[in-house]
């Protein structure tokens, strides 16, 4: 059987994005076209949900919807999910912007300096917080207030399509190409990681039976399909999770578990049955020793990858089996 999991890297800034807007609407090209609200209501799709045992340090359960703020947060900016609201608080009780934002932050927050440390923004980043201050100031608000998700948005996609044609002498050819732009535009040179995107997938004969089946059926099916995720990501949380410590990474230490969030998918670019599940796995996890917020060791997330799509694919199939599927390997077609 093909490997059923693929594994790549979610930057810091907006490489988190394609999973909130892109992937849960089809994988198309209308970036910020429609909200998830509107595309799970139309598709009767379920929003994205948090998974792992690193949850219990967040005041969050698994099985909690996982909205866009708060994949921003975490994945965006290395805060905690709820870090919007709890800024919010914050400021409200008296503290100012800088000590709200690093009451939130697991660890060190992405592309934000140490409080005594002094490091040049990327131009877009600049530009951007410059907007969010004037829009403020304009509102009669203060320049640091919380700026609303959608005007926040709105501006980054407007500042970027500017500096994009600054750089090129044209405008983007699309929203993901425009997408790309302000991805590697936010993070600057260096490339922060924010998590691990992990993604299992149906073999092809499943899928197209599971579109074709009378819903009973497909939904026992849909069952199977995540019955074998959350077994394969159980078993990268219990035998792969770890941080390092010490010069150069020297020391290896366990975590208390993983933080993820999780998204289904049930069509491919071109809109084909495609039945697969997106597992974000973030780069924030504590360790068991003093709970100190560390990176996740993703050296062996990578060496594990390989691993965890073979448990997948025996787990699928210990799953279809109940129900009188049998996968069987198929050859590849003879180029005689």
């Amino acid at each position: 059987m093909r490997v059923a999991a693929n594994l790549h890297k979610l930057t810091a800034g907006d490489g988190y994005v394609y999973l909130t807007r892109s992937v849960a609407v089809l994988d198309g090209d209308d970036l910020g076209a429609s909200s998830l609200a509107d595309y799970y209501s139309a598709k009767g799709e379920s929003p994205g949900h948090w998974g792992g045992k690193g949850l219990a340090a967040l005041g969050l359960k698994e099985g909690d919807v996982v909205d866009e703020a708060q994949m921003r947060a975490l994945f965006g900016e290395g805060l905690h999910p709820d870090a919007d609201r709890m800024i919010r608080e914050a400021i409200a009780k008296g503290a100012s912007v800088h000590d709200a934002i690093w009451g939130t932050a697991l660890g060190r927050p992405f592309g934000r300096p140490a409080p005594d440390e002094k490091v040049q923004q990327p131009a877009f980043i600049q530009a951007v917080a410059e907007g969010l201050v004037a829009w403020n100031v304009a509102q009669g608000l203060p320049g640091k207030s919380p700026v609303p998700a959608d005007e926040r948005s709105r501006m980054r996609s407007e500042i970027g399509q500017r500096m994009f044609g600054e750089q090129y002498g044209r405008e983007a050819l699309n929203s993901r190409e425009l997408a790309g732009f302000i991805t590697r535009a936010s993070r600057g040179e260096k490339q922060v990681c924010a998590g691990y995107d992990v993604t299992f997938t149906m073999p092809k004969s499943v899928s197209a039976l599971w579109a074709v089946s009378p819903r009973p059926v497909a939904e026992q099916i849909e069952n199977a399909h995540r019955t074998a995720v959350t077994a394969a990501v159980a078993w990268l949380e219990s035998n792969v999770a770890y941080t390092r410590r010490g010069k150069g990474g020297v020391r290896q230490v366990d975590v208390k578990g993983l933080i993820t969030a999780v998204f289904e998918h049930r069509d491919s670019r071109d809109s084909d049955p495609h039945l697969h599940t997106h597992v974000a796995i973030s780069n924030k996890v504590q360790a068991v020793e003093d709970s100190a917020w560390l990176a996740l060791d993703g050296r062996v997330i990578y060496t594990a990858a390989v691993a965890a799509s073979e448990y997948f694919n025996t787990q699928l199939a210990a799953e279809l089996a109940r129900l009188g599927l049998v996968l069987e390997p198929v050859s590849a077609p003879s180029s005689k």
